[in-house]
This record gives structure tokens, sequence and C-alpha cells, in this order.
């Protein structure tokens, strides 16, 4: 069995490890996954023990995205252009880093909720390692504006000013704002800050909302519950992470073993799966 783990700080509520045995059960991949907690300042060497006692590769999740983006001697492109990275491959001629976050958004928002970006008015709420390996792919969606907003106005100009040159060669109007001078009226607004884990107000004003807003956070759970409940009161359609968990861990498969999983089946077995778990 070839061994992989998702590495974090909390980690111990992730899904990933179901996720991953569903997918490796039906691809016929001998695949052995699980969870790798990492103490605060003791991510990097966590992770070069897993990798020297065997492991194959790993997923990445808050807060060492941009820990494990420096670990690595090569990297993808998108994770070159995010500066972040959510799954190292472990091999032999260098570790390899990769970004799997935005595509896995952008499959989720355009196959599973049916929602085109293409010529949509996007705000992307926050900055960190999360929005910088969305932003990537979502521009590649073409849409017609994209703005990206956070609490410190310099990291979303920064994040903005890595992607210029993207924005330009695909006709999307990029630009970034503080929480409080966004704009109004957004056909899709993805949450990718901590708040909801932290339990935090919502970052932004109501009036980013109009009726049918696809408002997704990238929390699923009881974290998400805040954001889509504060979502479907303004009239906007909530959606929480797990489509978009599913579609980038498939992204992360494909990249250590070489094959593509059927999405479908899992998603809707993670949901049941949790559906099951809630509090009656």
């Amino acid at each position: 069995m070839d061994r992989y783990a998702v590495a974090g700080n909390p980690v111990e509520h992730s899904q990933s490890p179901f996720i991953h045995a569903r997918f490796a059960q039906a691809t016929s991949e001998a695949v052995e996954y699980g969870r790798l907690w990492c103490p605060l300042d003791g991510f990097a060497q966590t992770v070069r023990d897993f990798a020297a006692s065997g492991a194959r590769g790993c997923n990445v999740t808050v807060p060492f995205k941009f820990d494990a983006y420096a670990l690595a001697s090569r990297h993808s492109e998108r994770a070159t252009l995010a500066q972040a990275a959510n799954v190292l491959r472990f091999d032999a001629a260098g570790w390899f880093a990769d970004n799997t976050d935005g595509a896995g958004l952008v499959r989720d928002i355009e196959r599973n909720a049916s929602v085109p970006l293409a010529g949509q008015r996007v705000l992307l709420i926050g900055a960190g390692g999360a929005a910088a390996g969305a932003l990537g792919p979502l521009l590649l969606a073409r849409p017609a504006e994209l703005v990206v907003a956070n609490r410190t106005l310099d990291k979303a100009a920064a994040l903005v000013a890595r992607h210029a040159a993207l924005a330009q060669a695909n006709a999307v109007a990029l630009r970034a704002a503080s929480l409080d001078a966004v704009g109004e009226a957004f056909d899709v607004v993805v949450n990718a800050t901590a708040s909801s884990l932290k339990g935090a107000p919502i970052p932004v004003a109501p009036g980013v909302l109009r009726p049918g807003t696809l408002a997704l956070d990238m929390m699923y759970g009881p974290a998400a519950r805040g954001f889509l409940d504060w979502a479907i009161a303004h009239g906007a359609t909530g959606r929480d992470g797990l489509g978009m968990l599913v579609e980038q861990a498939a992204e992360a498969f494909l990249l250590w073993r070489g094959v593509r999983p059927d999405t479908a089946p899992v998603l809707q077995a993670l949901r049941d799966k949790l559906a099951g778990e809630a509090p009656r």
C-alpha cells in the first residue's frame, strides 16, 4: 500500500481520508490515506519524517500551504502563481508541489452547481493560501470582473499584482479592495477566509449579494453554517466547500496515481455520511 495523508493543524476534522479511501476503492489503486497532525512550529520536520518513513505524498491544509510550497524543489505552474501548495508528491528527483484548490473550486461551481463563470462578476474574499490557490483558475474561467477583498488591502493588492498578466490575457477586470469597499450585487461570492472556521462575523456587507447569487464558503459542516444562513437570508444560494474538497482531492489523486476518479458518487456519499453524523 502506498501511503498518503492530509497534513495540517487542526486535522482531526478532515474528510480527506474518507474521500481518498473511496477513490482508491473505485480505481483499484493500492492507497492508504490518513491524517498527519503537525505542530504549528514543526510542519516541515513532521512532513520530512513522514516522507522518510516511505510515504508517497500528502495533501496540505491550513495553515501550512505557503510552507508546503517552500518545502518543494519543483512546482507546478499553478502552484508557482499562487506561491502556495496544497499537494506534495515525494519524488526521488525532488519533491513536487501543486495547488489543486482553484481547479477543484471552479469544477465544483461549473460542473456540480451548474453555474458558469464566464462573463460573471465574482468576489473572492480573502488573500491567504486558499484564495491564492483559487485566483488563477478563477481567472482562466474568464469572468467579466473579479474582485479580491481582504482585511489587509496590501495583501490583496500583492496577490492581484502577481495575477495581473493572467487577468489581462483572459480579458478579466481584476482589482483588489478592502472589505468595506468591494462593490455590490455580485453573481458569485467565494469566502476563502478562515472566518467561518473561527466563528467570526461575516466579513462583508449583505450588499455584495443579489437574489440568486451563488455564495460559496470553502469550509463545510458546522463551520460553514453561519455563512450559508447569512447568504440564504439575503436571497442568495448558499453552497459549502464539500464539492470543492472532493474535486481538489480528485486532482491530487490524479497527480499521485495517474488516474482521475469519478467524483459524483463520492460527493454524494460524503454528504450522506455527514448528514448521518449531524446532531438531531
